[in-house]
């Protein structure tokens, strides 16, 4: 069975592998749309979009007119069937939000954005959410949807505006909701966390393993 993640996130990649699995990337391009508000519904959705627009890509991929993307045993048996040979795969498709005073905080759009966002996370605890969704697409018969969120909550030591900016003068928080890694430079402000510590990387592995293990045959 072939595993794709929905996603380019390094983070995410090295989580998975982190537990052994191998997988490919396969990014979804998909245009967010959000039609709910809370943070825990607003990651479900967007993660369960990322997944579907991969599942879409791949069948696409095994439709008639994409013989480039079969092998050569695949369509002799196409020919002595006259039926498409299905592939079995599992698709994982994540979103993660920071959320704190009832407001979402995604990825900064810009320096001046993570500074505010840092400012608002400083010397208080926030919940980081992070949505998964899996589909699997087995041989035989229909696919199959999980989808579920991890809730971590994360306590900031106080941050004065000059340690703010050192931080931002990393690099390091342009591409993380909420402007900031747990795992990087910022770790030195963080003061604690209640739940998995790996959800507010990206992905609760140890949940993903367990919803998935079923599938895996490990």
């Amino acid at each position: 069975m072939k595993i794709y993640l929905a996603s380019a996130s390094p983070r995410r990649r090295e989580l998975l592998e982190q537990i052994g699995l191998k997988f490919e990337v396969k990014i979804s391009n998909v245009a967010e749309h959000v039609t709910v508000s809370e943070p825990e519904r607003v990651v479900e959705e967007l993660s369960a979009q990322k997944a579907r627009a991969v599942l879409e890509a791949l069948e696409q991929e095994e439709s008639p007119g994409a013989e480039g993307e079969v092998s050569e045993h695949e369509r002799s048996v196409r020919a002595e069937s006259g039926t498409a040979v299905r592939e079995e795969y599992l698709i994982i498709g994540a979103d993660t939000v920071v959320a704190v005073d009832g407001s979402i905080l995604g990825k900064p759009s810009g320096e001046k954005h993570a500074f505010e966002m840092l400012g608002w996370l400083a010397g208080r605890t926030h919940r980081v959410y992070t949505g998964v969704t899996l589909l699997y697409r087995p041989k035989e018969g229909k696919t199959i949807c999980k989808t579920f969120h991890e809730m971590t909550e994360v306590s900031f030591y106080p941050m004065s505006e000059e340690e703010i900016r050192r931080y931002l003068s990393t690099g390091d928080c342009m591409d993380k909701a909420g402007a900031y890694g747990i795992q990087g430079f910022c770790a030195r402000y963080i003061k604690g966390i209640q739940g998995d510590y790996n959800n507010v990387v990206g992905l609760p592995v140890g949940r993903l393993y367990q919803e998935a293990k079923e599938w895996l045959g490990e």
